[in-house]
Order: C-alpha cells, then structure tokens, then sequence
C-alpha cells in the first residue's frame, strides 16, 4: 500500500484530527523558512536573524529591528496552498478540530480555518505597549521607522520574539487539543524549536503521521512518515 493511500485511510478513520504544523507548510506560498540552506539563517545581515528578532535587541534596536521585519517577516501578498486549504476542507467537514501552528503569517485563516492556536502569535495583531491599543499590519506595513500609538507609545507586533515566553492560553488549548486527538498529523517542521515542539509529547493515539522533507528527531515514533512536500501531499488526498 502506497503511503498516500495509507494517509487516505488513517483520514476516513478518524474524526477528531489535529495538525501541528511549521514553516515548511507555507514555503510552498513562497515565505522563507528559518533554518533550510537559502532561509533567513544563512543570508548575511549586520546581526544575526535570532538576535535581531529577540525581545531584547526590540527593545534596543528598535528602528533596526522594524527595517528587518519589514523587509522579511511581513509576506502579506502570500496566499495558501494546497495544504492549508486542506486543512480547512478538513474542518469545515467535521473531520479536524483544529490547526497547531509556529507559523505567525496567518494563512490558515485566509485559507478558511476557524480554530487555528497561533503558537508564535500573529504579524496581523499589534498593539501598543503603552496603552493596550490594537492595531492592524497596515499600520506596520506602510508605515516607516518605528511605528508609533497615537499615545505616543511604541507598537509591538504579537509576535513570540526569542526571550519572550508562549502565551499560556493558547498552550493549554493546543494541549487539550492534541491529547483529545484520534489522529495527529505532523507537517512542514523540523520539531527543533521548543517549547513548542515538546507538544506533541502530549499526543496518545496510534495515528501520529510525519510529513517532512527532512529527517527528525521524532521520525522513529510515527505511525506513518512521508519525506515529501507537504503541498504535494495534501494535494493528492
């Protein structure tokens, strides 16, 4: 039996599906993943991607900090691909309860997913330190410097920068989530970066399926493994 058709009928089996998934999902609609040969780690900047997007180098370099994430982190053009919408076949069906993602470009939601747990929060949510007010991406997107509330407080992006911890309530629903789950499909990430990937740690079921173009450290625990692209997965079944 082939692997898709394997994954087919692991699909038609379940009914309360969760998918945890990370960059390698939407390098498919053209955004650049962190650690592959050509991501953000191996381009050359004045200070290193990880240092550059830390809360400590936000709050010290800040007009740094917006120059990158400007011309890098904001993909607003992007649109999703086969795997998202999916995804959100998916849900809409019954099928999947909800999409556990590191991703912060919120393409499951324009793909139509309702229930998607941000773990890294979300380049379409900021607000300002100061005040509390929130402000939409345009904000950040058109603006020039560092981006500023009409209190005069600086705009920060609810984004999960390095230094800075998850949000506890969206853990805990991404917890109840996949130990509820009859089947938890894993695509599109190296499970390297905790403490988000230590998540699925959390999962009980004999349907874990791994979706990946490269190996990980988890590869030996699931139920089903598939080194291909993740589009070209979704899109066959």
């Amino acid at each position: 039996m082939s692997g898709i058709q394997k994954l087919r009928d692991m699909i038609d089996a379940s009914g309360r599906i969760v998918f945890f998934g990370g960059a390698g999902v939407s390098t498919e609609s053209g955004i650049p993943d962190f650690r592959s040969v050509d991501g953000l780690y191996h381009q050359t900047y004045r200070y290193p991607p990880e240092v550059i997007l830390s809360h400590e180098f936000f709050m010290t370099h800040t007009e740094e900090f917006y120059e990158f994430y400007r011309a890098k982190m904001l993909a607003l053009d992007a649109q999703p691909n086969a795997a998202h919408k999916k995804l959100a076949e998916w849900e809409h069906e019954g099928k999947l309860t909800a999409v556990v993602t590191q991703n912060i470009d919120g393409l499951h939601q324009k793909a139509g997913s309702k229930n998607v747990l941000e773990l890294h929060g979300s380049v379409y949510r900021n607000h300002c330190m100061n005040c509390g007010k929130s402000y939409d991406v345009k904000r950040i997107a058109e603006g020039e410097g560092i981006p500023r509330c009409s209190c005069g407080g600086v705009i920060k992006p609810d984004v999960v920068l390095y230094g800075e911890p998850l949000d506890n309530g969206t853990v805990e629903r991404s917890i109840q989530n996949i130990s509820q789950a009859d089947m938890l499909v894993i695509g599109g990430t190296s499970l390297a970066v905790y403490p988000a990937a230590g998540l699925i740690d959390y999962y009980r079921g004999d349907r874990l399926v791994l979706i990946n173009q490269s190996p990980t450290q988890y590869d030996h625990n699931a139920d089903l493994l598939l080194q291909e692209k993740i589009g070209s997965v979704f899109s066959e079944v």
